[in-house]
């Protein structure tokens, strides 16, 4: 194991209340406080998913990304201005040399109280090198992308993954006390005859499972209305043979959820295009050479690079981020039909992160 937090014991002290010394929190035009961001350390994944990347995916110069300094320092601002929950993802974050010392200076956050949740979205490759460290630094909970248990459809939806591997690392991450939630992205005629089974294995293990609709992110070689598999049809189909009560739970992100009385579990739906989710939306996201995207969905940016390297001190970046929250969109315009089949962005849901 790599070098340990060196906060106290976060796993069981209770942090102090933050003091209420930070600046004024960041509003979007239409009030909504911005609380939670996810940071993107990395473009670079060790898998390439049928319906994330390009086969023949081209990543950044190293030299564009921020270093991990930067991204310290760029979720200390955040943090500063309101942030309650900081989701570091990629790529595939734990592929990034170095990645923990992030995790370490991130924890201190933790500590002090003024962070109330740290976590990832990993493919878990990674996941049984890391998990007791990430759980040292105050990590509580993860999430899995997991969309087949079967190894040969498994290999070739990510194209290059082993599917022992993430299950070795599911496996870790549980020993060392993280709680898992299961991302599957709803894929037409690849695993929807197997949602009903993961639901069930997720269950049995403790641990949440949510469904995603494809998104039209980036230019791949598959058409996305051939991947599109609508959640409501899931939804129906599921509730043939389980009974579902919805809840209340939020988890800061956009997930809807039931429980699944038979098992006692949680279900998420997380449904960009057949239920748009903006109207609560308290997110941002960040890539890893330092790009503002206020929605998913829209080309609209903001560059934090410039202001961070310009200045020792936060004050062209706290700037920065005030213009930038200014023009966040009330909600994103994705569509898949036969009428739209480009991507609604240019971009990659890898660049972009989580």
């Amino acid at each position: 194991m790599n070098e340990h937090c060196t906060l106290p014991d976060v796993a069981k002290s209770t942090p102090a209340p933050a003091k209420d010394d930070r600046a004024p929190a960041l509003i979007d035009p239409f009030g909504r406080k911005i609380t939670y961001i996810r940071v993107s350390v990395t473009d670079r994944c060790d898998f390439r998913c049928v319906y994330c990347m390009s086969e023949d995916m081209e990543f950044l110069p190293k030299r564009d990304l921020l270093s991990l300094e930067e991204l310290n320092r760029l979720c200390g601002a955040f943090i500063a201005r309101g942030t309650r929950k900081l989701r570091i993802t990629g790529g595939e974050p734990l592929v990034r040399r170095n990645i923990m010392s992030l995790f370490r200076n991130l924890s201190q956050h933790l500590a002090t109280g003024a962070l109330e949740e740290l976590t990832l979205t990993t493919n878990g490759s990674q996941l049984a090198q890391f998990a007791h460290e990430l759980a040292d630094c105050g990590v509580r909970r993860v999430n899995v992308s997991l969309d087949t248990r079967d190894p040969e459809k498994f290999h070739a939806i990510t194209r290059r993954g082993d599917l022992d591997q993430v299950l070795a690392g599911i496996d870790a991450a549980q020993k060392a006390g993280l709680s898992i939630k299961l991302n599957m992205v709803a894929l037409k005629g690849v695993n929807e005859d197997e949602i009903i089974p993961m639901m069930t294995w997720a269950h049995g293990r403790g641990m949440d499972l949510t469904m995603i609709e494809v998104m039209p992110l980036g230019a791949i070689e598959t058409e996305r209305l051939d991947q599109y598999l609508a959640l409501d049809v899931v939804r129906a189909k599921i509730a043939e043979r389980f009974s579902l009560t919805d809840l209340a739970d939020r988890t800061g992100g956009p997930a809807r959820y039931v429980r699944i009385e038979e098992t006692g579990g949680r279900l998420g739906f997380i449904t960009p295009l057949s239920h748009n989710f903006c109207e609560s939306c308290n997110r941002v996201r960040v890539t890893c050479t330092g790009t503002l995207y206020m929605c998913l969905g829209q080309e609209d940016a903001a560059d934090l690079r410039a202001p961070l390297r310009a200045s020792s001190t936060d004050e062209l970046l706290h700037a920065a981020l005030e213009e930038a929250i200014s023009r966040k969109p009330k909600g994103h315009d994705f569509v898949i039909d036969r009428g739209h089949q480009a991507p609604a962005v240019p971009r990659h849901m890898s660049v972009t992160g989580g």
